[in-house]
């Protein structure tokens, strides 16, 4: 086991810095950069571009030296301070732009994926247990329109209904008065009823495909002769179901846990976007739109790290699920 992690670990910080260095190199790799489209836009409206000023955005960013200097400056930062560098579109630093987003994103990208669970788990075995029966039919309906249906489609049908129907818009995660406003338990509730609609938004999606996976698993095994084995000795139904079908039919979802942890920063970015959602997914678009390279590259870079250390944690889980499974 310790042999096993400290193998992964030496190949989880190669993979971190061949990403890191990818990414860098491909946000540049478009024709220009932030300053030249920050000149191009002071040129549109007829500002005049005073030479000494490009050049000294050019110095302080760093932008008149090679792409490998610019990377190894923006690595010696983070590793020794921590610093991700400075925001060009935002003039901030990249970590206060990150961490002021990022906690709404993890609290929307966690309680989807709580949805998603709860709500997969019990119908998955529902309709593996009642195969053929119209509650799975209608499971099978619903689920093949939640994965045909695109995510920001459905998103713009919630938001008219909701002003149809009740006057209201679900855009943001507050409403008007408690944008600004100091945090309460009148804010927390007003957060609270905004994220029905964009958790319910980006969980149908993936709790559709959970469900079919489930089911498809869990008809599988309970074909397997050590069911009939089990019910011959007389083990009740229901325990005979979640000790062994279910507990190996979840191990893909196991496997997926890998992907929890970079949709917690990334988020459904089309979804953010139409509901209007203060989480990073809209920040990232931005920055890759504008060749912010600092912030555009912090994102892929966070983003790349937490989805190696979820495989990771789903390789370990995958291994104590299943006894079949072995580190070697």
């Amino acid at each position: 086991m310790l042999a096993y992690l400290l193998r992964r670990s030496v190949w989880m910080l190669v993979t971190i810095v061949l990403v890191s260095m990818l990414s860098f190199i491909l946000i540049q790799l478009p024709p220009g950069d932030f300053l030249s489209t920050y000149i191009a836009q002071l040129s549109a409206s007829g500002q005049q571009v005073d030479a000494a000023e490009v050049a000294a955005l050019e110095a302080r960013y760093g932008l008149d030296r090679p792409v490998y200097v610019q990377y190894a400056m923006w690595i010696r930062g983070i590793v020794t301070r921590g610093d991700f560098g400075q925001s060009f579109q935002w003039n901030r630093p990249v970590s206060d732009l990150i961490w002021e987003r990022v906690w709404f994103t993890v609290i929307l990208s966690g309680a989807s994926f709580v949805f998603s669970w709860v709500v997969a788990i019990p119908i998955g075995i529902f309709s593996a247990v009642r195969k053929y029966s119209v509650g799975d039919y209608l499971f099978t309906f619903l689920g093949f329109i939640g994965l045909s249906t695109p995510n920001f489609l459905l998103a713009l049908v919630l938001m008219w209904l909701l002003y149809i129907n009740f006057g209201v818009s679900p855009g943001g995660l507050f409403s008007q008065e408690y944008i600004d406003a100091p945090w309460s338990l009148a804010k927390v509730w007003d957060m609270l009823q905004h994220l029905i609609v964009p958790v319910v938004v980006i969980g149908t999606a993936g709790t559709a495909g959970l469900i079919r996976t489930l089911r498809a698993r869990l008809l599988d095994e309970l074909n397997r002769p050590y069911v009939t084995t089990a019910r011959a000795k007389g083990l009740s139904a229901w325990k005979l179901l979640i000790r062994y079908p279910v507990r190996l039919a979840i191990l893909p979802f196991i496997s997926t846990v890998g992907w929890v942890l970079p949709q917690l920063v990334s988020g459904g970015i089309i979804v953010a976007i139409v509901l209007n959602l203060p989480t990073v997914g809209p920040m990232l678009h931005r920055s890759l739109m504008s060749q912010d390279m600092y912030l555009a590259g912090s994102f892929i870079l966070i983003i790349s790290v937490l989805t190696v250390i979820g495989t990771l944690v789903s390789d370990l889980l995958l291994a104590w699920l299943d006894p079949r499974i072995r580190y070697e």
